[in-house]
């Protein structure tokens, strides 16, 4: 295990993707930058088994902590174990006292032999529902529940529009009023607009992302910001009006997402984020509406193990998690209204 080179950096967006897990965009240049850009500096580390971007800060008097973000990219257990017995020493000998990863395992996982304790999660799709493209337009159509074609059909015959825009500082601003409304409207938190303008330029300038508007009899009525990274595409952000003026509109966005990935050589489309699998069908959950929405796409829902930590200096790991790292997370909340990770 070692840092990555400049010249390695430089590629990275070309050697995460052959990670086994196939690339996540979390695990790209573009998102460690956007984490530089807020207080983080990104660790570019290499080993046989993956390449991942640990994000790094320092905490006084204890040292320094490390976040692997949907990351170590690995498949199965074992993967995991060879990563961790290299990272623990390497992370030891870079003054890092506690790392949190996110391995995308199915939940069920076997990882009662590692050294990992379960921990909050951080990222909200632990739990998904993933469509797969690897098949032609048609075959995915044909896949969908019938309540998803039907709306994509509904929309579509009803004159719903949707524009693939760019991501100027205007449009920025369109996607994040709309992101907000749905955001106090469904019961989540969302980051400043500064953020989201930094993170869709980015991405977009990379060529990794895309900014999406539908309209109905030219009004814009909901809006998305997915992107395309190795053989997985997300849709990152998802936005309506309260009001719905017409059936389906948001359905057909998603499809017209669904067309951009699948062209931009998505192998499997991640619509990020629903209640668990357990709880899908129960109206009280507060993200029931949008596992509603998700399921309409493909009825099973993806749980992973989410996130762990991985103690390296155990007595420091333990204060951390125990005291420090919730007093840092509410203090960072209250003075910048956003996730400290």
């Amino acid at each position: 295990m070692r840092y990555a080179t400049e010249e390695e950096i430089t590629a990275w967006d070309e050697i995460v993707p052959q990670n086994p897990d196939g690339g996540n965009m979390l695990q790209g240049k573009v998102f460690a930058e956007v984490k530089a850009s807020s207080g983080w500096t990104p660790r570019y580390i290499l080993c046989d088994t993956a390449a991942f971007v640990a994000i790094e800060k320092s905490i006084p008097l204890i040292g320094k902590v490390w976040y692997v973000p949907k990351g170590p990219g690995i498949t199965t257990v074992d993967q995991l174990r060879i990563i961790i017995e290299e990272l623990v020493p390497f992370a030891k000998k870079a003054d890092v006292f506690t790392v949190k990863v996110e391995p995308e395992l199915p939940l069920g996982a076997d990882l009662s032999m590692l050294p990992l304790l379960p921990t909050r999660p951080i990222q909200y799709n632990c739990s998904t529902v993933v469509v797969d493209l690897r098949n032609s337009l048609d075959d995915v159509m044909k896949a969908l529940p019938q309540k998803g074609r039907h709306a994509i059909r509904r929309a579509e015959r009803d004159g719903v529009k949707v524009e693939l825009a760019d991501s100027t500082p205007e449009n920025c601003d369109r996607m994040y009023n709309l992101f907000k409304e749905t955001a106090t409207g469904a019961g989540f938190v969302i980051r400043g607009r500064a953020y989201y303008h930094d993170f869709y330029q980015r991405y977009s300038e990379a060529g990794q992302g895309q900014l999406f508007f539908a309209y109905f009899d030219d009004q814009l009525v909901a809006g998305a910001y997915a992107v395309a990274y190795g053989q997985k595409s997300t849709y990152k952000d998802g936005a309506s009006i309260r009001e719905k003026v017409t059936y389906g509109a948001s359905h057909y966005l998603q499809w017209k997402v669904i067309e951009w990935a699948k062209a931009n050589g998505s192998q499997l489309h991640d619509l990020c984020g629903t209640p668990p699998a357990a709880d899908i069908t129960d109206p009280n959950h507060p993200f029931y509406g949008l596992g509603r929405f998700k399921t309409s796409f493909n009825k099973t829902v993806t749980d992973y193990v989410g996130a762990y930590e991985l103690p390296i200096v155990g007595w420091k790991s333990k204060l951390w998690t125990r005291f420090i790292e919730k007093i840092v997370r509410r203090l960072y909340f209250k003075q910048h209204h956003e996730s400290y990770y």
